[in-house]
């Protein structure tokens, strides 16, 4: 959410930002809720003042001026009442527009309408040459007895997958090297719920326009979140913060996703699931925006880190703004060479939101000088699995049909070095 001082001071810029990010929304009509909310504000006060006025005269006023001053005070409390209503319709309508506004990217962000229009940064690692990988992750799982989509599908519908044996195996060493690396580097390791309220999804962007992407439990106004940033972000929400910042999070949980728009697109396989296992990275920073570059610097290095331990050539793009979510200034997504899609495929995303969900979830700290501002936040994923697994499988694949499992992972897999053979 924007500070509306800081809408109405610029109008122009949200209107231009708004549109870069092929965002909806109608600037004029927040604008005029605000101002009719404030004159009405205002109104209320005077009339409330007038009547308290009134009330004090009543009790030492003549007995014949009595009955009339009451007269007025009965008057005025219905004013009062007629304004207090329309008050709460206009803040309604207010907090659903704000709700509504687009933060303006970042002015380093690639204008683009679209994710093809992301601009590569880097690359590292080579591909395999494509004889080398006969086999997509399908069919290997398949063959080595790891995945079975079939059982999948019968108990949960479709994108539904069951990772078995190695396969399991494979997913919880990926998460448990991560999860020990980030330990390392001082995150600080939390676990948190899934099923939220949906004060934690609007905190956080997610509602209302990301709405028709949850899994929701109506009966009691709870979702089900598509990443633990929801949590880490919400545990402090109406708190005003102490001691030192930043804070380094981290959170591994099962993570849900309707995949609403996507019909037709990736139904085989692990690319797009409704079901999987993620742990995110998030940090709360001071309102610094030269510090919040480094520690998203950082947060990407991480990941990086993870990918090149994981021995996975991989590229780093920088976001174009039409591949922006709402509240993001800007994001690197890093992409992992996947054989099977001739190309790389999305497996990380790092965002900086600035003030924008600690505004939503009223987050602040006391600066130096003592005054009350909020905090920045900042996220990335560490690793997602079953997507990992299918460049794990598919560039480590061995002309006889086994899989290579990385250095970095055998120990965690009883020194295995292979799946299959």
């Amino acid at each position: 959410m924007l500070d509306i001082a800081f809408i109405r001071a610029n109008p122009d810029l949200v209107e231009k930002g708004a549109i870069a990010k092929n965002c909806k929304f109608d600037l004029p009509r927040l604008l005029e809720v605000d101002q009719s909310l404030r004159t009405l504000q205002t109104q209320w006060e005077i009339a409330q003042a007038s009547r308290n006025q009134l009330s004090r005269e009543i009790a030492s006023c003549a007995p014949e001026a009595r009955e009339a001053l009451k007269d007025q005070v009965r008057e005025l409390k219905t004013n009062l009442e007629e304004m207090q209503a329309r008050l709460r319709d206009l803040r309604t309508e207010f907090h659903t527009r704000m709700l509504q506004v687009p933060q303006p990217a970042r002015e380093d962000v690639p204008q683009g309408k679209s994710d093809a229009e992301n601009v590569q940064v880097r690359t590292w690692g080579t591909p395999p040459a494509a004889s080398t990988t006969p086999l997509d992750h399908i069919q290997l799982g398949e063959k080595l007895g790891i995945i079975d989509f079939e059982r999948g599908v019968k108990i949960a519908g479709s994108r539904s997958y069951v990772l078995k044996g190695d396969g399991a195996r494979l997913e919880q060493a990926v998460h448990r090297f991560t999860f020990d690396y980030l330990v390392s580097k001082g995150f600080t390791a939390m676990s948190v719920p899934v099923l939220v309220n949906e004060m934690a999804m609007e905190g956080t962007g997610y509602f209302p326009q990301g709405r028709d992407q949850a899994y929701l439990a109506e009966r009691d106004n709870m979702a089900l979140v598509g990443t633990s940033e929801v949590a880490l972000c919400s545990l402090h929400a109406d708190e005003i913060l102490e001691g030192p910042l930043p804070r380094r999070y981290m959170a591994q949980s099962s993570c849900f996703r309707r995949e609403a728009g996507s019909y037709g697109r990736d139904t085989k396989g692990l690319y797009r699931v409704h079901q999987f296992q993620k742990i995110e990275m998030v940090i709360l920073a001071p309102a610094d925006e030269a510090l919040t570059d480094q520690l998203h610097t950082e947060l990407l290095g991480h990941a990086e880190h993870v990918l090149q331990s994981l021995e996975l050539p991989y590229r780093v793009v920088y976001v174009c703004t039409g591949d922006l979510g709402q509240g993001q200034v800007r994001k690197h997504d890093l992409e992992t060479w996947m054989p099977s899609r001739g190309g790389y495929g999305e497996t990380h995303s790092c965002s900086s939101f600035y003030d924008f969900q600690a505004r939503r979830l009223q987050i602040r700290y006391a600066d130096e000088s003592g005054k009350k501002r909020f905090v920045y936040t900042l996220n990335n994923t560490a690793c997602a699995t079953p997507r990992l697994l299918l460049p794990l499988l598919e560039n480590f694949q061995n002309p006889d049909g086994t899989v290579r499992i990385p250095a970095c992972l055998q120990p965690y897999m009883g020194g295995q070095k292979i799946i299959g053979g």
